[in-house]
């Protein structure tokens, strides 16, 4: 009982930091340059992370190709596609870019359909897939109003979801075997240089955070919500596998819609909320056998337990 309950816990602080992650990156886009703002995050982490796995004795560095090929899939899509929320979240409230995070089950499933040999994918299953899509289009919503405001950020957005679903399927065909941490560090490490270059190539300037809020928001997303929060991910990983971890990304949303709403008094219009509602049912749909089993598994292990 107690190892559930700290479990459930782990499942909620994971779900709590990277749900005020978004009001941070909203708080620090005030002062800081978005792609620079992105790498300051991955710089923190990368020294946290690589320094967790040398002193804590583990494997940590990628010497063979299947631990380069992962960082450098880790490094270039599931650290470097991130640029694209900094850059969406400057138009986009910081709510609705979590909500528009809960597609990436669903696109990763996509992509795992082309690069994964084991997947397949059911007729009952593209309807979930199709249901998704369905609900994006209702938060995204063209506004002919604002095109280059509200839409351009939302498509930002929707590149990083692909870029980090892309990488997520590329780091499991890798079949890495290095430690979770210098793995993380390593991508996080390679993800960071690739910022900064493309920061310096668009022209942002260089300036380290100028504000107290600013240096807050850079070491919250550093420390916090990438750092601990990737080791608590990877945990959660090991012990109750991909299918229940990957369900935080729906309550991540939760938590950075009440951030946002009560600290910078966003709004999110009732169409943003069904539409939330129609990716989550899509995820059902697509994944209906291993939550079926999931949920089998729970009620027999709370049986044994209450024996």
């Amino acid at each position: 009982m107690n190892h559930r309950f700290a479990t459930a816990g782990l499942f909620v602080l994971l779900a709590t930091l990277w749900g005020f992650s978004f009001l941070a990156i909203s708080v620090g886009l005030e002062t800081l340059e978005p792609i620079l703002f992105a790498a300051f995050r991955y710089d923190i982490a990368a020294v946290l992370l690589l320094g967790y796995a040398v002193f804590g004795g583990a494997t940590w560095r990628p010497t063979d190709r299947a631990n380069l090929g992962a960082v450098l899939a880790g490094g270039v899509f599931l650290v470097g596609a991130n640029a694209f929320l900094f850059v969406g979240q400057q138009t986009v409230p910081s709510g609705v870019a979590a909500i528009m995070q809960s597609l990436v089950p669903i696109v990763t499933s996509l992509w795992a359909l082309g690069l994964l040999p084991e997947e397949r994918v059911s007729a009952r299953g593209a309807v979930g897939i199709l249901l998704g899509f369905a609900g994006v289009a209702l938060i995204v919503r063209p506004d002919p109003a604002n095109l280059t405001g509200g839409l351009v950020g939302r498509l930002f957005i929707l590149l990083q979801v692909a870029g980090v679903a892309l990488g997520g399927v590329l780091v499991q065909r890798a079949s890495p075997t290095l430690d979770n941490a210098a793995l993380s560090g390593w991508s996080m490490f390679v993800g960071g240089v690739l910022l900064h270059a493309v920061s310096a190539g668009v022209g942002e300037p260089f300036a380290l955070p100028s504000t107290p809020a600013a240096g807050a928001a850079v070491g919250y997303l550093g420390v916090f919500a990438t750092a601990i929060a990737f080791l608590i991910y990877f945990t959660l990983l090991e012990v109750r596998g991909a299918l229940e971890t990957s369900l935080v990304s729906y309550l991540v949303p939760v938590v950075a819609t009440i951030a946002g709403v009560v600290v910078l008094g966003e709004s999110i219009t009732p169409l943003t909320v069904v539409g939330f509602g129609v990716v989550f049912a899509g995820f059902v749909v697509l994944k209906r056998r291993a939550i079926a089993d999931l949920i089998d598994g729970a009620r027999r292990a709370g049986g044994t337990a209450g024996d």
